[in-house]
């Protein structure tokens, strides 16, 4: 006899879900796995409450220890140098992503999953999906056949009366550029700009773990939670998964049966638990010494993420925060059509952010931080680098490998500056800058006093004469070439543009969804691995292509309708 019917292996944005739905029938025993510290009700640390993110997403604490990738395609390379290894933050901590990240909770566009059934997902069509979306949330503010009024998570927005100077600054440029207000974001999936819908409730954040691990389901003898507890393989007898191998924070291994393994873990760690335990390309595996269980060349294929640039500006006084009624840094949204290389209606987004670090240098710093809503680059790839689970697997993002992406950020880059460069802008900000998330950049973010104290004395001088400020602004700052120089030469533009570029911590694809006779599709649309017994995924791999927005409300409403899924017996 198993010990438990299901065993959740990542207590993520996805994993809290299952835990909740399905140890909500009695009779299954389900044991939820989270490699990183829990969040029980009521000890939630504080920056994971705040409704400002940003001292939660780059701290080590709740992130899996140096992971790197690389963003920048081998072919976009000016020389024979491999792409350079950059940090990339994702979470291991009771909540996954949704308990560190920038609280955004969109959809994406309806075409996104009528484009998932046309690709083999069936099922997973608009008019499907908007159901367990639907499930999933409690609109505050918006009523009708595209919200829900019942779910776990609250869903807000703070309107244009409440947002600082740089926001509202912002919308009146844009406006100016002819988009319209649209007060619902999750409304029709339209061009305009809007406030931003974020899972919050009474200025505190609302994760999944918060959501789906309340007291009442914790207090269930049917679900036991192990945190700060990595799951290192999957066990099995003949072609079914029968378990996990657990290692606890001593270093001691456990073995745990199960009729059902799920794994959601992610779009990183789940494609290399099925790789380190035998299920992948034959090839690769080999090259591992790993033995081969079931060749499925797609475990790790097809990675994808949002391609990303960025133009900031130093903010003037009055348009700062300044202790308003948020914390909230990122206030409006800005939707619209490129209309280049066959790209679908509202292929773009840019978010206003008024405040670009938890310091005080950032404080003063606002940003337009664009990507690309519906990337064609699409060859991005997690391979192993051994098969010891303790080493990070090698994620290679190939961002920009298709050069429509690349034109679609130099023509927005273009956008942005001609936003940065009008009157409402001008009267908020000033000494604007081609900005990116460079090491010195993340560097300076981490959490440290000395960081504190650095930035103070810089802000400091910031605030002080202009001339000063301009001198700290060009060589401190910035760096690098500025606004009007790339905007008058194509080529330094394109050379920004591909250095500048990174992800917006959105992998995803990497264990899609497909039909039977896709080769490269690892599961079923129920979320079943092919050629495997008692083993699924669900997370943001599971995703045929990435949505044209934030992945987490994505990735919970496919945790739901997989939880539907497995307790009506598909």
């Amino acid at each position: 006899m198993s010990d438990y019917d299901f065993i959740i292996v990542g207590g993520g944005s996805a994993g809290c879900v299952l835990a909740n739905r399905l140890s909500a029938r009695a009779a299954n025993r389900v044991l939820l796995c989270e490699a990183g510290p829990d969040t029980p009700v009521g000890e939630e640390p504080p920056a994971i409450l705040d409704s400002y993110p940003g001292t939660a997403y780059l701290n080590p604490g709740f992130l899996w220890p140096d992971l790197m990738v690389t963003t920048e395609g081998v072919a976009s390379s000016n020389s024979a140098a491999p792409p350079r290894a950059r940090k990339y933050e994702q979470a291991r901590i009771m909540g996954g992503g949704s308990s560190v990240n920038g609280q955004f909770f969109n959809r994406g566009g309806p075409s996104d999953y009528d484009e998932w059934a046309a690709r083999g997902a069936a099922g997973w069509d608009w008019d499907s999906v908007l159901p367990w979306f639907r499930k999933v949330e409690t609109d505050l503010d918006f009523d009708g056949p595209l919200h829900g009024k019942d779910g776990p998570v609250p869903v807000r927005r703070i309107f244009p009366d409440a947002w600082p100077g740089h926001a509202k600054a912002l919308a009146e440029a844009i406006a100016e550029q002819g988009y319209r207000y649209l007060p619902d974001q999750n409304g029709p999936f339209e061009d305009g700009y809007f406030p931003i819908a974020i899972s919050n409730r009474d200025e505190r954040r609302v994760s999944s773990a918060m959501a789906y691990l309340d007291d009442a389901t914790r207090r269930r003898a049917n679900l036991h939670i192990r945190s700060d507890a990595t799951v290192s393989r999957l066990v099995f007898d003949a072609g079914r998964c029968t378990g996990i191998c657990l290692v606890r924070p001593d270093g001691q291994e456990e073995q745990h049966r199960a009729g059902t393994v799920i794994l959601s873990a992610g779009a990183l760690q789940s494609p290399a638990i099925l790789m380190r335990s035998g299920i992948g390309p034959a090839a690769h595996l080999a090259e591992n010494g790993i033995e081969l269980r079931q060749n499925l060349p797609g475990v790790g294929q097809n990675l994808m993420e949002h391609p990303s640039i960025a133009l900031a500006a130093f903010l003037r006084r009055a348009s700062r925060l300044n202790g308003g009624p948020s914390r909230r840094h990122i206030y409006v949204g800005w939707r619209y059509s490129s209309q280049i290389g066959g790209a679908p209606a509202g292929d773009m987004f840019v978010a206003g952010v008024t405040k670009t670090s938890w310091h005080a240098v950032g404080d003063r710093i606002g940003t337009m931080l664009m990507y690309v809503n519906k990337p064609h680059s699409d060859r991005g790839a997690v391979r192993l680098r051994g098969a010891d689970w303790r080493v990070n697997p090698a994620v290679d993002f190939n961002l920009l490998s298709d050069n429509r992406d690349l034109d679609r950020l130099t023509d927005g880059f273009r956008r942005m500056a001609a936003v940065q460069l009008s009157g409402a802008m001008q009267a908020a900000t000033a000494n604007p800058f081609p900005a990116s998330y460079s090491e010195k950049v993340r560097q300076i973010g981490m959490l440290s006093r000395k960081n504190k104290l650095l930035t103070d004395a810089l802000a400091t001088l910031l605030d002080g004469p202009a001339p000063l400020r301009d001198f700290l602004m060009r060589r401190v700052v910035a760096g690098g070439p500025g606004l009007h120089e790339l905007l008058a030469d194509p080529q330094a533009l394109e050379t920004f543009v591909r250095g500048a570029c990174v992800g917006v911590w959105h992998p995803s694809c990497t264990c899609r969804m497909g039909a039977a006779d896709d080769p490269l599709a690892v599961l079923d649309p129920q979320g079943r691995v092919r050629g495997i017994g008692g083993l699924r995924v669900c997370d943001a791999s599971i995703f045929p292509v990435i949505p044209s927005g934030n992945i987490n409300f994505p990735t919970m409403m496919a945790a739901e309708k997989i939880a539907d899924s497995i307790l009506s017996g598909a």
